[in-house]
């Protein structure tokens, strides 16, 4: 999991737009907080919350952008943060319009330790 989440970035970094890499950005996030690497998962998911909260986002990619970032600061022992961003992502998340998108990202949401 985590080589493929790397190779995702390598790939995107050789051939892609700048959202493909911050989306790769983000699987590796989440990877990196899947396995308790706090720092590190941390600081990719600030990177992509940075990225997508200052540009026109599609409502499910805000969702999943603190739904990571949530979940990174968890693995990094900041409740503070975590507590926030798990707020927002749970707001996010309800106004997600496309039911399939909302299922997919409450997936990924049901990995997050409830702060």
């Amino acid at each position: 999991m985590l080589s493929v989440a790397h190779a995702s970035v390598w790939h995107w970094e050789q051939v892609g737009t700048e959202l493909n890499r911050m989306r790769a950005k983000m699987l590796l996030a989440e990877v990196h907080a899947l396995l308790g690497f706090g720092p590190s998962a941390f600081s990719l998911a600030s990177e992509i919350l940075n990225y997508f909260s200052t540009r026109d986002t599609p409502d499910w990619e805000i969702a999943l952008t603190h739904t990571i970032y949530a979940h990174a600061a968890h693995a990094a022992g900041k409740s503070t943060k975590h507590r926030a961003a798990y707020a927002k992502a749970v707001a996010a998340i309800g106004v997600i319009e496309n039911a399939e998108e909302r299922d997919i990202v409450s997936k990924t949401f049901e990995n997050i330790p409830v702060p």
